[in-house]
């Protein structure tokens, strides 16, 4: 038979990994007890108040019995309920003798989440995470209150020693992955490490790369669905957003409204997503290719439309679309950095203004201003903007090679674009993963029932 101790030696194997895990003894010359609990989940207030203050006057066993009897929201452990289970909704665990007692001392979130603003949900949470860790520990075990779920802590940065924390399921991780992980964060070397994003680009592998391998979120549900899946959480103090890794193409592709749509609505959004991005990074090459060298592949009326349109501009294709292209990048880079209030009006303003003040000097044809708004608006169709940036970006060697071969030259280089993403990794797990392999959690996937 299992006795009371027992089970606290093997509650504390269990998780002598987790970073918020606190088992403390007691003593008074008289009495001993044993306390454990979810230093991320509960207050100390309430202990002190309810158990160890009293714990210091009791002199008997019978009398410190009384004071745990009498104490709101402590009962007795109920034999057919786990305490680890207990201990994830906010109590703490009471080893007394060979009794265990369980006292409900949930901690008020002291600091409020945020605000989902970078990855935003029309039907789903709106809550994101806090910059503080232990706030974002106890979000995330509230909305997977797993027995599995660990929590381990460490430090990156020699001067900085910024506290870090790293979450998995331990059912379901890939124990490869994991250790991997953690030998390239305890090889950092930099003396100051501020944000995952930095952190990110410190303990992958392949510095020069163009696409994110993992993913920056700050909405707890992702995180959620990404522990559900194997992956592996990090968090940092003093930033709301967490690194999700690995990751594989597809999860760059689909927004958390994707599980709260209905199965066709769902898949259509992920299709409009894909159309996009085809869009984004092609039309400027495609526009080069076809008016300097293939103007053969649109019907006539069409090309002589184009050509019309053009009539007045005295640069060649290429220029006209480098000049509206850093025309774009330049407002977009302005939107990000001013001041939310006027950042929106302040590049509406300017869009419009030098689009149609470009078109009317004769600079740039209309179709280009179009194919220009096209682009900027089919980029920030993807969710997540790690992966937009690097899109913005993937179009300039395409539109480098249509200047140059004109259409043979962009099917070549999305070619090469493909094979690039395929022989990308995330920590070892193929990058250009779409449909295939993800463990199916949430009812989205291909083959899942409902």
């Amino acid at each position: 038979m299992t006795t009371a101790s027992d089970s606290l030696s093997q509650l504390k194997k269990q998780l002598e990994t987790s970073q918020d895990l606190k088992s403390e003894r007691l003593q008074n010359g008289y009495l001993e007890i044993d306390l454990i609990y979810f230093s991320s989940l509960c207050n100390p207030s309430i202990l002190k108040k309810s158990i160890s203050d009293p714990f210091q006057e009791c002199t008997t066993v019978e009398e410190f019995r009384n004071v745990l009897r009498s104490t709101l929201s402590c009962n007795t452990l109920n034999p057919s309920e786990k305490l680890l289970t207990k201990m994830l909704g906010g109590f703490v665990g009471v080893f007394f003798l060979e009794e265990v007692y369980v006292l409900y001392a949930n901690k008020p979130t002291s600091e409020q989440p945020l605000e989902a603003k970078a990855e935003s949900t029309l039907q789903g949470p709106q809550t994101a995470l806090s910059e503080n860790i232990d706030t974002n520990i106890k979000i995330i075990r509230e909305r997977y209150p797993s027995p599995a779920l660990i929590a381990e802590g460490t430090t990156v940065g020699k001067l900085s020693q910024t506290k870090l924390s790293i979450l998995y399921d331990d059912q379901f991780v890939n124990k490869t992955v994991l250790e991997k992980l953690k030998k390239n964060i305890d090889q950092i070397q930099a003396d100051i490490v501020q944000a995952l994003g930095q952190l990110e680009a410190l303990f992958t592998e392949q510095k020069y790369r163009l696409f994110p391998i993992t993913i920056l979120t700050e909405r707890p549900d992702r995180i959620v669905l990404g522990l559900a899946q194997g992956k592996i959480v990090i968090l940092m103090q003093g930033t709301p957003f967490a690194i999700i890794a690995p990751a594989v193409f597809f999860d760059f592709m689909t927004a958390m409204d994707d599980l709260y749509q209905t199965f066709w609505v769902s898949r259509a959004m992920v299709a409009l997503r894909y159309v996009a991005l085809f869009l984004t990074i092609t039309l400027p090459a495609a526009y080069i290719a076809i008016v300097s060298y293939n103007p053969e592949i649109f019907r006539v009326q069409f090309s002589l439309s184009i050509a019309g349109s053009r009539a007045a501009v005295p640069y060649p294709s290429y220029v006209e679309v480098t000049i509206m292209l850093f025309m774009i990048e330049a407002l977009i880079e302005a939107s990000i950095r001013l001041p939310r209030y006027i950042g929106s009006t302040a590049t509406t303003v300017g869009g419009l203004i030098l689009g149609q003040a470009a078109q009317q000097a004769g600079i740039v044809s209309s179709i280009m201003i179009i194919i220009t708004s096209v682009v900027a608006i089919a980029n920030f169709v993807i969710p997540i903007n790690a992966m937009s940036f690097a899109f913005r970006v993937v179009k300039y060697p395409l539109i480098m090679m249509a200047t140059f071969f004109g259409m043979y030259g962009l099917v070549s280089g999305l070619f090469c674009f493909l094979m690039y993403l395929s022989n990308l990794q995330s920590f070892g797990e193929p990058y250009f993963r779409m449909f295939i392999g993800e463990k199916e959690v949430s009812g989205y996937k291909e083959g899942d029932t409902y």
